[in-house]
């Protein structure tokens, strides 16, 4: 009885609403259900239907209105144009690589391993047992837990010869995540409208946060071996360089891995023009084929600025990563980022130290090897077999990417629409240039979920390409 009365009570007062004028009240509850002859609770029914369809409005003790519309219009921001003038240094549009995607979708595009190469056990005990302990309610020192500092230097120097003394805890400052880390280098070590050279292709973040600080990008031309020494020691000369900003083991996007005479080569020049190297060895947990041996561990005289982060290798849910420098670099470091985050949390840092500290941290990094070559040689078979116009000059030691070539009459952005309206997500390779791209590039990569989609996926990247 009471849902039919409530219906027929709903469609009277529609019309009654249809002629009240804005803010007209209704009447009452109990002059309601005299009028109708039912209990409250139906009428109360209606008026709350009422009031989810936006036509009345209650005010508790005063009564219900009909609700008053509001009239659409455009709101005018055009006072912030002139208030903020023109950006002094406009920054790209962030990567394609950092969207997110639904499960229908197959994801070549991302940056980041997907959950299943993850210590996925060793993170949640590593966040209950930090979670329980003093670093959460703890201000840690500024420059980091002194057991992960501990940590970092003692990796870095187990890579180092005997006859070079290696990284203190004192040498190193832990980071909230590597991105933070190379804004603070650029702008401490380098400088606003001072330039800084550059592999091309290099990473796009560290394009960002160089546009972010001010710095000039000079590009060194660098291919799967590493950069031209020529072309490096030429570029110092010229421009009067401080740094030089590079991934030597397994670089993103290119996957390339400097030998160590290559490394040496590198480190000679940086010397020779009393500059600093910037060493971002973002994958030195995704080896495959080859030991990563970090080119500061062939530096102790501090012209090598170190950079490594567990966000990928641990958990993007754990950003944090490590800086290892020497000498008065390191205070002028430590005090930028002292004014930008005072300290990284406690928390994170303790639960990331329980993570690389435990003996099942190994045992995963082994396993991650295997699976790695295993989606890799997938993802390269299927690229010989479905997209031959596509030219892999090497099949990377580490890392997590692809880098291939495609036909220089490549379409790139109707190539990446073309192949989303399939279900295929990837990253044109142009956010990774500094200057004009050199060619039509796409960076896969074979670390994302579902692996028994790849063949499939580059069928339709080959079938967009030739369609």
């Amino acid at each position: 009885m009471n849902y039919g009365s409530s219906d027929r009570i709903l469609a009277e007062l529609r019309a009654w609403i249809a002629d009240a004028p804005p803010g007209a009240q209704l009447p009452s509850t109990r002059a309601l259900t005299a009028q109708h002859a039912v209990s409250p609770v139906t009428v109360q029914k209606a008026l709350r239907a009422l009031a989810s369809q936006g036509l009345v409005e209650s005010r508790p003790g005063v009564g219900t209105f009909v609700r008053s519309l509001r009239t659409v219009r455009p709101h005018d921001y055009g006072w912030q144009t002139a208030a903020l003038r023109a950006p002094a240094h406009p920054l790209p549009s962030p990567a394609a690589a950092l969207r997110t995607t639904g499960n229908d979708v197959i994801a070549l595009h991302s940056g980041y391993p997907d959950r299943e190469l993850l210590p996925e056990r060793l993170v949640h005990s590593a966040l209950v047992r930090a979670a329980r302990s003093d670093a959460a309610v703890s201000r840690p020192p500024s420059a980091g837990l002194p057991e992960l500092q501990s940590w970092f230097a003692g990796e870095l120097g187990a890579a180092m010869p005997a006859e070079l003394s290696a990284p203190t805890a004192r040498d190193v400052v832990i980071l909230p995540g590597s991105q933070i880390g190379l804004g603070s280098l650029f702008r401490s070590v380098v400088g606003a409208g001072r330039t800084l050279l550059v592999e091309s292709p290099t990473y796009w973040g560290a394009t960002l946060a160089a546009a972010q600080v001010g710095v000039d990008l000079v590009p060194i031309p660098s291919g799967p071996h590493g950069p031209d020494p020529d072309e490096l020691d030429r570029a110092f000369a010229e421009t009067g360089a401080r740094a030089f900003y590079a991934q030597p083991t397994f670089a993103n996007p290119t996957g390339a891995h400097w030998s160590p005479e290559h490394a040496g080569a590198v480190l000679e020049i940086v010397r020779s023009h009393g500059a600093f190297l910037i060493e971002d060895d973002w994958a030195h947990d995704f080896a495959i084929d080859a030991d990563p041996v970090p080119l500061a561990a062939l530096d102790d005289s501090g012209h090598v600025i170190y950079l490594r982060s567990l966000t990928k290798s641990v958990s993007p849910a754990i950003r944090v990563a490590a800086l290892i420098a020497r000498g008065p670099v390191k205070d002028r470091i430590l005090a930028d980022l002292q004014a930008q985050i005072m300290y990284v949390g406690g928390t994170l840092q303790a639960a990331a130290l329980d993570v690389v500290s435990q003996p099942g941290w190994r045992t995963h990094l082994r396993g991650l090897r295997q699976q790695l070559a295993a989606r890799r040689d997938l993802l390269v078979d299927a690229v010989t077999q479905h997209l031959p116009s596509a030219h892999l000059e090497a099949v990377p030691r580490g890392g997590l990417n692809l880098w291939l070539r495609l036909p220089d009459d490549t379409d790139l952005p109707r190539l990446a629409a073309a192949c989303e309206a399939r279900g295929v997500l990837i990253a044109t390779g142009d956010d990774w240039f500094p200057a004009e791209p050199t060619g039509r590039y796409v960076r896969l990569n074979y670390a994302g979920p579902n692996p028994g989609a790849f063949t499939g996926a580059v069928q339709i990247i080959g079938d967009c390409l030739t369609g």
